[in-house]
């Protein structure tokens, strides 16, 4: 009977060799790669049977795509270490929002101007804007999907008025109502490069708790794809806005 494969992932950048498969019905890894066949290199191996054939890989191969331990070790990096990823990324920086509200909003001074009022003022000389801007005239990408809930809280109308002041600097910012993101994850996270998230844990109070970064390249991917999923179903602020 025929086993029933599962691809695992290849770091090949041309062709489709070497990659790992996973047998689904006995967990076995199928390793893919160039076969050794001079007789000098297959007599140094050791308990190669018969039947048996070796193949070489790169160690990269093994290293990024191998099965893992089932209990992962999340590290974790401090606000530091995080604010230096927005100057260092080299393309792209990007980010799903998906909570109601969030306290570092609510601490903000701009936030009570906006409970009074309506409209939020802001200070485009703030570090944040200024090196976003500089980012963005680089050519780099930075953008975010926020996901809304019918009716919006104060807060997500907060960060909807805001939404100017991200664009103005070069952001590209997104919108899909929450009924509509069923799919997504409820996980905040930025990904950067497509090859690093950092994912946002909260409290109760919408405060930040720790922050993890993820570099596995199966996460990151599966990141990726909510990335890929919410840029394509969400709407521009300005259209979403105007439909609210």
């Amino acid at each position: 009977m025929a086993r029933k494969l599962r691809f695992i992932g290849t770091d090949s950048k041309v062709d489709g060799c070497p990659a790992l498969h996973t047998d689904e019905g006995t967990g076995e890894v199928i390793v893919q790669g160039t076969p050794v066949t001079d007789p000098e290199d297959l007599a140094q191996l050791r308990h190669l049977g018969a039947g048996e054939a070796a193949v070489a890989v790169p160690r990269e191969l093994l290293v990024n795509w191998g099965p893992k331990e089932r209990e992962r070790v999340p590290e974790m990096v401090d606000r530091e270490a995080f604010r230096r990823l927005f100057e260092t990324f080299q393309h792209t920086a990007w980010r799903l929002e998906t909570r109601g509200g969030y306290a570092s909003d609510r601490e903000d001074p701009d936030y009570q101007e906006f409970l009074a009022t309506g409209s939020a003022p802001c200070d485009l000389n703030e570090p944040w804007f200024v090196n976003i801007k500089a980012q963005t005239q680089a050519g780099k990408t930075v953008g975010r999907v926020r996901i809304a809930d019918k009716p919006m809280t104060t807060g997500q109308r907060f960060l909807l008025d805001y939404s100017r002041y991200n664009a103005a600097v070069g952001e590209d910012i997104r919108y899909l109502w929450r009924e509509d993101a069923a799919e997504l994850p409820a996980e905040d996270f930025w990904i950067f490069d497509s090859r690093l998230v950092a994912l946002l844990h909260f409290d109760d109070a919408d405060t930040i708790v720790n922050i993890e970064l993820i570099t596995e390249p199966a996460e990151v991917v599966r990141y990726a794809t909510v990335r890929d999923a919410a840029r394509h179903h969400a709407v521009p602020f300005g259209q979403f806005a105007a439909t609210e």
